[in-house]
């Protein structure tokens, strides 16, 4: 585990626990939701008890993993075993952790894992996912759930899945499979009029003379403190939280266990919002941050 994690890891275990039942429900609805489980998508589910392993006998892990590993014992998932599962996920879950928008995003996080798991994006793929974002329209002011509404509509506009749109969707959705190991994705996708951006800034113009910068995350080259001595050394002002005024938002690649959700934290939401609403703020990947201190040095 990362130093930084030490802090705050143990008092966030009963919401982790209720974060990887959420994401198996969502990767079981991602695998099946065209009506096929093939052998790569049942390696993913595998991925998912491997990750886990260590909380195998932890309620409710003790009730749920056994079923998971015998129902894919011998390579098949039935859909009478994707039942069970399904079934035990949601009485399994509660909301003394988190609340409804919370679960049900870690549920689409892991859905779009789940879609990927096989490397395929599919139009009865895509149509079962708008199906499900069709019953979650709560989930309408959390990110990215305009995002993917949108690239769907898009691509089903003429009714088939060209070549570029594949390749489109694949860049997409496979931003999500980081709900295996909790790293911060490097480069998301999400839309705006239709077109295809970052979240994180590419080749950024950073500036470190009196500008703002915030750092949420972990990385495995600097702790926090390092990072701020960084900033204050190039003239730099190290920001606690993320507010309007906030420069760069610095989103380190080793990520942080503890998020409620897989791809992204609080700071990171915080941050889309802001930007979404005029802020000139831009989300910074740790590698350009070391590339742009290197370029002052």
């Amino acid at each position: 585990m990362h130093d930084d994690h030490h802090s705050y890891y143990r008092f966030t275990g009963p919401a982790r626990l209720e974060k990887a039942v959420n994401s198996l429900l969502g990767l079981i609805e991602g695998v099946s939701i065209d009506g096929v489980i093939n052998d790569a998508e049942i390696r993913f589910i595998r991925s998912w008890l491997d990750e886990n392993r260590e909380l195998e006998h932890y309620h409710p892990f003790n009730e749920l993993m056994p079923v998971v590993d015998m129902a894919i014992a011998d390579g098949i998932l039935s859909e009478d075993e994707r039942l069970n599962i399904l079934w035990l996920c949601e009485r399994l879950q509660s909301s003394s952790y988190f609340d409804l928008a919370t679960a049900d995003m870690q549920r689409l996080h892991a859905l779009l894992a789940g879609i990927i798991a096989d490397g395929e994006v599919t139009e009865n793929e895509l149509r079962g996912l708008s199906n499900w974002l069709s019953d979650h329209e709560h989930l309408k002011t959390c990110w990215p759930y305009e995002e993917i509404e949108s690239v769907i509509t898009a691509v089903l506009r003429d009714g088939k899945i060209d070549n570029e749109e594949h390749e489109l969707l694949q860049n997409f959705f496979s931003e999500f499979v980081a709900i295996a190991d909790n790293r911060t994705i490097v480069a998301p996708k999400i839309t705006k009029d239709q077109n295809i951006i970052g979240l994180c800034a590419i080749c950024p113009d950073i500036v470190f003379e009196g500008k703002k910068f915030g750092f949420t995350g972990s990385s495995s080259k600097y702790s926090r403190a390092q990072f701020g001595e960084l900033v204050e050394r190039l003239g730099g002002i190290v920001a606690g939280s993320v507010t309007k005024s906030l420069d760069y938002l610095i989103i380190g690649g080793e990520g942080n266990p503890c998020w409620a959700y897989a791809c992204y934290g609080r700071k990171v939401e915080m941050a889309v919002t802001l930007r979404k609403n005029g802020a000139r703020l831009l989300l910074i990947h740790e590698n350009d941050f070391h590339d742009a201190v290197a370029d002052y040095a």
